[in-house]
């Protein structure tokens, strides 16, 4: 007996000891007096099983038929054996047999297939939605076997709007910068740019230890690739702290490693190319369909796209410029074109920006700069090491004339200069000896020189003073 029939049990017995009218009774149970009647004679007639209802233990008028149920589960045996009932009754319908997803899980139950699991639960802060589309969007990568064993692991990196749960997904091999970039420049292409992006705190999206000190200076921490192009296109890059705080992608993520999973093998595709157009042109927009909310605010805040979207979707790191005008660079070497002379850029940084379609541009503060790829490392030896090479520069190199004012001035007149007047003086200096002994004049004793000597290669002011 349920609650209420119980309370008609109990009045009926007050009814039975004449404590109360059958008026009375039936105000008491709510009924009319008629059917105070009819309820009292059955409780005469059968005793406490009159009030219990008639139904109680006979099949439903309103029962699935015995034929249709047994059908059902052999096609989810046959077909759908791993599908949870919500997903199995959505393909089930598609082929005729429409059935409640919450009737196929108590037939699922009574069968044994499938059994009541209940996970711990723990505490959680609840996060109101973002108002508005585009607002936030949640990206993370999802490592699952895919494709159920038919070719490699990959990963699918996902995109999820905080608002209207609105998804982009695209598989790659790998989660890396490249397929960040790829996967933010769908999201863009579709819905423009997001005014902030939330991801976790894998090493594509947060830089560990310290900046330089131009970063340090300006206030800012160290950037990977991916955290510079956010910044450059104004977009607010949010790093969680755990799975749990952007819950809405990890459970988005759950949801299609069940359907996708079983969708791909449906459709028997085995490779990327294909999965994604699957993903593009069938999967999503009837994913969407179904599972978008409507945001608190009609609102669309996704800001435009930049005309240089792919250049800021790249890798850019600096370099020095050699004395040369060369630039080096991921083992490669660039020469810098003659009509930037005018920018004095030997010695100075650039910017070496890769594109992902492999090409490459060298900007110097916002110019792009003309280059040429060198077939082979530039040699930079000592003159020693090609005494050829010497030979011929100073070849080339055409001396002063003697008239010219460099060498009226005594400076620049060459060793050979200097080595004829130290000859000519010594030959003066014996001529004057031999004019001597033939005069017959006593020799006169040579003086000591009391001043300072100096050693070769010094200088003194108070030798040379008065003589220039």
């Amino acid at each position: 007996m349920n609650r209420n029939e119980r309370d008609r049990l109990t009045i009926m017995a007050r009814v039975k000891q004449q404590a109360l009218t059958l008026v009375v009774a039936a105000g008491l149970l709510g009924l009319g007096y008629r059917q105070a009647k009819r309820v009292w004679r059955r409780y005469q007639v059968h005793g406490d099983a009159g009030l219990v209802h008639r139904s109680r233990g006979r099949p439903s008028g309103r029962r699935t038929a015995p034929a249709l149920r047994e059908r059902v589960l052999l096609r989810c045996e046959e077909r759908y054996p791993d599908f949870g009932p919500t997903l199995a009754a959505e393909y089930l319908a598609r082929e005729g047999m429409p059935v409640d997803h919450e009737t196929l899980r108590r037939w699922l139950i009574a069968t044994g297939v499938r059994t009541v699991r209940r996970r711990r639960q723990r505490h959680r802060q609840w996060r109101e939605r973002k108002a508005c589309f585009g607002e936030m969007v949640q990206l993370d990568g999802s490592h699952h076997d895919w494709f159920e064993g038919r070719r490699a692991q990959c990963v699918l990196m996902v995109m999820v709007d905080d608002a209207t749960n609105r998804v982009w997904a695209q598989f790659f091999e790998a989660e890396t910068t490249r397929a960040s970039y790829d996967v933010f420049e769908g999201w863009v292409r579709r819905h423009r740019r997001p005014r902030s992006v939330y991801v976790d705190r894998d090493s594509i999206y947060r830089c560990e230890g310290l900046g330089s000190v131009a970063e340090q200076l300006a206030g800012k921490g160290p950037q990977t690739q991916f955290g510079r192009a956010m910044d450059v296109l104004g977009v607010k890059l949010i790093l969680a702290n755990s799975p749990q705080a952007k819950g809405r992608v990890e459970r988005m993520n759950g949801v299609l490693q069940d359907r996708l999973v079983k969708a791909l093998r449906l459709a028997g595709i085995s490779d990327l190319e294909s999965a994604n157009r699957f993903l593009a042109e069938s999967f999503l927009p009837a994913f969407n369909r179904q599972f978008n909310v409507m945001a608190a605010s009609p609102a669309d805040v996704h800001g435009t796209v930049p005309r240089d979207l792919d250049e800021v979707l790249s890798w850019e790191e600096a370099r020095v410029v050699q004395r040369d005008w060369t630039v080096a660079h991921g083992g490669r070497w660039y020469q810098l074109g003659r009509q930037h002379e005018a920018l004095s850029l030997a010695g100075r940084k650039v910017l070496v920006r890769t594109l992902r379609d492999g090409r490459v541009q060298l900007v110097h503060r916002g110019t792009k700069l003309r280059w040429r790829m060198l077939p082979a490392r530039p040699v930079r030896q000592h003159p020693e090491q090609h005494p050829e090479l010497v030979k011929a520069a100073r070849r080339d190199v055409k001396p002063p004339a003697p008239e010219h004012p460099w060498r009226r001035l005594g400076g620049g007149v060459g060793r050979e200069y200097w080595r004829g007047v130290q000859a000519r003086g010594r030959a003066t200096r014996a001529a004057a000896r031999l004019a001597g002994r033939d005069s017959g004049r006593p020799r006169q004793p040579r003086e000591h020189n009391t001043e300072p000597q100096l050693k070769k290669g010094t200088f003194s002011p108070e030798l040379t003073r008065g003589h220039f």
